[in-house]
């Protein structure tokens, strides 16, 4: 089972996290289909069709993105407006495309995970933060699995603390 990553960084070759996964991952093209929007749609004008025939595809498909402002980059929810069209991935007389696909996200956060808590500088989990995502997924009657998170990307990206969560990516993946 072939499984599509979806990177929405907006600057992957500057990235510390996402770059070392990318790398990681394009070690093994027959597992991984590695489709980076950001390259594919520098005037964010996205090719609708393409992205759904893409999903289609695919019976895995993990969003890679950085979380800032308690929020994915403003290109994935964009995608997400467009892509999921009604009739294809919901709605009255759907196909709901996306049926029992398996549907997870990858976020690397720059904030350090005690931070993430009740009682952390923040109040909420990161779990609770993307809760509309998976809604969204819920929605569109996909299984919806649990994230995968590196935190502290900011003040605490070692690269053992790296290249420990690239293993764990690739374990997080194939445990779908």
């Amino acid at each position: 089972m072939k499984t599509l990553v979806i990177v929405i960084h907006p600057d992957p070759e500057n990235s510390v996290v996402n770059k070392r996964w990318m790398e990681e991952l394009k070690k093994y093209p027959k597992k991984y289909t590695l489709h980076v929007l950001h390259s594919l749609y520098p005037d964010e004008h996205i090719d609708i069709k393409a992205e759904q025939l893409l999903l289609e595809a695919h019976d895995r498909i993990i969003f890679q993105f950085p979380f800032y402002w308690f929020n994915c980059p403003p290109l994935f929810k964009k995608w997400l407006d467009v892509v999921f069209t009604h009739g294809w991935a919901y709605g009255t007389g759907s196909t709901y495309k996306l049926t029992g696909k398996k549907i997870a996200l990858s976020i690397s956060a720059g904030i350090n995970a005690e931070d993430y808590h009740a009682s952390g500088r923040y109040k909420y989990t990161l779990e609770q933060l993307t809760a509309p995502f998976e809604i969204t997924f819920s929605y569109i009657k996909a299984d919806y699995r649990p994230l995968f998170a590196f935190y502290g990307t900011e003040h605490q990206a070692t690269t053992e603390r790296i290249e420990k969560s690239t293993t764990e990516y690739i374990s997080f993946i194939e445990a779908l």
